[in-house]
This record gives C-alpha cells, sequence and structure tokens, in this order.
C-alpha cells in the first residue's frame, strides 16, 4: 500500500497547501483593516468573501474522507487507539456544528488547520515516498499542533470575552460553540504536549530510544501506516510494529 499512502498524503498535502493560500489572505486583510474583534465576531469570510467561503465549505466536507488515514490503519493491521479516532470524529463534528452556525471565530481555526496540515502531510508524502527528513522536521510539527492548541485556547477566551461585552447580536458564537472547542483544544493541547515529552525530553528520547513520531491523523513509518497519536508502548503494539517490519525487509530481499 506504499504507493496508495504515498498518493494520499501528497492530494492532501497539495489540498492543504491550496486551502492556506485561499484562506490565509483573508484573515490578514480583516487584522490589518478591522481588528481582533471582527475576525473573531463578524462571519465575513462566510457570508461576503466568495473564495474564502468557498474552500470554508471545502475545509468542512474534507473532515469526512480524512476518516480515510482511519482506513489505511484497518488494512496495515495496525492498532486504532483513542487519540486517533478521538481527534477525528471530534473535528468532523465540530466543524459541521460551526459551520451550521457560521461561527465566526472558526476562520481562526480553519486558517490554522490549513497551514499545519501542509507541512504534516506533506511530511508523511515523503516519508511515505522513502525519503528520510530530519528529525527536527517531525519535531517542528508537533510544536506547530501545540500552538495551534494554545492559540485556539486564547481565540476561545477572547471569543467569551467579546460575547460578554458585545452581546450576542455583534458576536456571532455561541456559548456552547466556545465551550465546546476550548475542552476540545485544551484536551488535544495535554495528548501532544505528553507526545512531545516522551519524544523529545525524555530520558529515553535523550538516549535515542524515542518513541515512533505520532501526530493527531496518521503516518508513515518504514513503510507501514500507523496511528500517530501516541508512542507505540504497549507489548502488542511493539510486536506489530516489529512484524512489520520484519515484512518490509524480507520483501526489500
Amino acid at each position: 500500500l506504499r504507493g496508495l499512502l504515498a498518493i494520499w498524503n501528497t492530494l492532501l498535502a497539495m489540498f492543504s497547501i491550496m486551502g492556506a493560500c485561499r484562506t490565509a489572505p483573508e484573515l490578514v486583510h480583516v487584522l490589518r483593516h478591522y481588528g481582533l474583534f471582527h475576525s473573531v465576531c463578524v462571519p465575513s469570510f462566510i457570508e461576503h468573501d466568495r473564495v474564502s467561503g468557498f474552500w470554508t465549505w471545502l475545509f468542512v466536507l474534507s473532515k469526512l474522507p480524512e476518516l480515510g488515514d482511519t482506513v489505511f490503519i484497518v488494512l496495515r493491521k495496525q492498532p486504532l487507539i483513542f487519540l486517533h479516532w478521538y481527534h477525528h470524529i471530534t473535528v468532523l463534528m465540530y466543524s459541521w456544528f460551526s459551520y451550521t452556525e457560521y461561527t465566526a471565530s472558526a476562520r481562526w481555526f480553519i486558517v490554522m488547520n490549513y497551514c499545519v496540515h501542509s507541512v504534516m502531510y506533506s511530511y508523511y508524502a515523503l516519508r511515505a515516498l522513502n525519503f528520510k527528513p530530519p528529525r527536527s522536521i517531525a519535531m517542528l510539527i508537533t510544536t506547530l499542533q501545540l500552538t495551534q492548541m494554545v492559540v485556539g485556547c486564547a481565540i476561545n477566551i477572547w471569543a467569551h470575552g467579546f460575547l460578554q461585552t458585545a452581546g450576542k447580536n455583534s458576536c456571532n458564537i455561541s456559548e456552547m460553540n466556545i465551550k465546546l472547542s476550548i475542552a476540545m483544544y485544551f484536551s488535544y493541547f495535554v495528548l501532544f504536549a505528553r507526545f512531545f515529552y516522551k519524544t523529545y525530553l525524555s530520558t529515553n528520547a535523550r538516549k535515542g530510544k524515542r518513541p515512533i513520531q505520532v501526530t493527531a491523523s496518521s503516518t508513515a513509518t518504514n513503510g507501514q501506516y500507523i496511528d500517530s497519536s501516541r508512542p507505540l508502548t504497549g507489548k502488542s503494539d511493539v510486536q506489530s510494529l516489529l512484524a512489520g517490519q520484519t515484512n518490509n525487509k524480507i520483501k526489500a530481499q
């Protein structure tokens, strides 16, 4: 499945890059000319900007085919663990829920997601094609993801403050949306921070015995498609990985 994996990640990388290029300029324009309040409270990116609105619609729709990551995990007979399906399901449900409400703060979340996925899926595509990017790239991706979670929480805190001072008629975001979003971003931050520590800062990491690169999506490692939500520490996880690596070596010979 290496060829399909490379194609899949390349397509997602290209889609994310195009999405970032089409939505980020609108966010920058709004911040420069209208300020933070407008960027968080006014959904002009959906209502008045056709380009940004179209790519927002595509973003929401893309969360369904992104479940294809799970298909690769199943086909590769890799363990399907909590963070993988938790991430995909919560993002899917929250994105669709927010779109029905025309949540103004979503412009931030969409731009951040497109930008991070541009780097992340490009990295996965290179790995699937047998390229070996430096370890610093994997560390950069995790850092970007942590930054995304921090900014996401900050945007929700600002949205709550604006909603209290300006009122519902001036700030187009619901209290329920804020609660769901901040809970989601905070839970992601905790999980990614745990991974970052175990991978780059722990004793095993300093000795070179670091866990396999993981993220909220899935990644290719040594020709295998593994769930990327936590280090492979369980006995069954390690046995599954070693078995896959052995099969790859036999095929290579």
